[in-house]
């Protein structure tokens, strides 16, 4: 290895697939950030996301920073809808017969 090599500029990181948010997406702070509030009081959709990562939010103010946030669980609404799947109308396990 040279010692050129180590003052050669790293690549940017590109806004690609890797990217941790994208505009119009639903982000809920953490709890210790915002204490005392239910999750939904700490939801917001996100205005834009900037090259650095960080985001501006809609009726919140300031830019944020992926770890502000709870990790992204994009199944949540999904499950939130079927939130009790397995159990049938007459309470009995669909099944067993």
């Amino acid at each position: 290895m040279s010692w050129f090599s180590r003052w050669r500029k790293k690549p940017k990181r590109s806004m690609g697939a890797a990217v941790w948010a994208r505009p119009e997406m639903n982000v809920t702070f953490r709890a210790e950030i915002m204490p005392g509030r239910t999750r939904e009081e700490r939801t917001f959709k996100i205005s834009a996301v900037f090259p650095n990562g960080r985001v501006t939010l809609y009726n919140f103010k300031g830019e944020h920073r992926e770890g502000a946030f709870e990790p992204i669980n994009f199944l949540r609404e999904k499950a939130k809808g079927s939130s009790n799947a397995n159990s049938s109308s007459n309470g009995e396990d669909p099944d067993v017969r």
